[in-house]
């Protein structure tokens, strides 16, 4: 089974075309203001009916949301699974995963050994695991911050939940990552964009080429 990809921070239409035409398994849209990858749920019910028919998965990238923030996007936007990137704690994962009757998958910041023991409170609460890296110190926001994590840390490591890779992941490293951790799935945004918020094509191609190629 080739690993699977998750293309996320996709702001329009045609460059979510380019990641279903190229082969992405799903597609990820940030739901966080301070993001540069920040859309309004209009915009992205306009990237997510780019789907139409295709087997490929929807998910909305939140940040530590009030139930009420939840629903405003939920009432615009259909959702496969709900990503939660803040400080969740398992039983606001519980919570939100019976709240709206959705799969939640959980962004766990890894930068030692003991952050991979931390994440272990979440296995089997979330749908799903995203290992992202540690934000740096001072970072405005959880994720997509360009940097990675020492993959080993993941090597032969055995968990309940299905789970993804991600932080720092581009088309020079990815083969790399997947041989390291032993991912199943991987999850790029900056890697595959020209500028901070702004997708190449190229690049989305190309790194989907490299995963599954």
């Amino acid at each position: 089974m080739s690993c699977k990809v998750k293309i996320c921070g996709l702001k329009n239409r045609e460059d979510a075309r380019t990641a279903i035409e190229a082969g992405a398994d799903y597609l990820g849209c940030v739901f966080f203001p301070p993001s540069p990858r920040h859309v309004e749920p209009q915009n992205a019910a306009e990237v997510f009916d780019m789907i139409g028919d295709a087997d490929v998965l929807r998910v909305g990238l939140f940040v530590d949301p009030s139930d009420d923030q939840l629903m405003e996007v939920l009432n615009h936007v259909r959702l496969d699974i709900i990503q939660l990137h803040g400080h969740e704690t398992p039983s606001r994962v519980e919570e939100v995963r019976l709240n709206f009757g959705l799969p939640v998958m959980k962004a766990l910041p890894i930068e030692t050994a003991q952050d991979v023991e931390a994440a272990r409170a979440y296995d089997k609460v979330a749908d799903r695991l995203l290992f992202d890296a540690k934000p740096p110190k001072g970072a405005t926001r959880p994720g997509g911050n360009a940097i990675a994590f020492d993959w080993n840390l993941l090597t032969d490591t055995s968990w309940d939940s299905p789970w993804m890779l991600a932080g720092g992941l581009n088309v020079e490293n990815v083969k790399d990552a997947i041989a390291q951790s032993g991912c199943k799935a991987v999850d790029v945004s900056s890697g595959v964009e020209a500028e901070k918020g702004v997708k190449s094509p190229e690049l989305i191609e190309k790194f989907i080429a490299a995963v599954k190629g």
